[in-house]
């Protein structure tokens, strides 16, 4: 298997966390422990998962980490809903299209591997 920074998925990943870094640096600094942090977490962990799952060497280990990539993207969804709920950010349109972008390439990933 190639690198993990050969994986489309890990490069479109790793945008969504400096996406996410911006986008976060408009919350209150009240929230610097809480939602900021959060969701900033959550966001470093799909590509590190990506990371860690193809450097294991087993497509099962592999798909297991990418499952765990696919749980952290759906932790931003609810921390980017919450934000908006408490009109931290006004839109995040692109940030739902990107996660669900990711998401489908990491469902296809998942896909292939249990295939071969």
């Amino acid at each position: 298997m190639k690198s993990h920074k050969d994986l489309v998925v890990w490069k479109n990943a790793i945008s969504l966390v400096t996406a996410i870094y911006v986008a976060s640096q408009e919350f209150p600094s009240s929230e610097c422990y809480g939602l900021t942090s959060q969701i900033r977490r959550a966001a470093v962990s799909v590509p590190s998962n990506i990371a860690e799952g193809a450097a294991r060497g087993s497509k099962k280990e592999f798909t297991r980490f990418l499952r765990i990539a696919l749980g952290s993207l759906s932790e931003i969804e609810t921390q980017l809903l919450i934000a908006a709920n408490l009109t931290y950010l006004n839109d995040t349109e692109e940030l739902d299209a990107e996660i669900t972008q990711i998401r489908k390439m990491l469902l296809g990933l998942i896909r292939n591997l249990k295939s071969e």
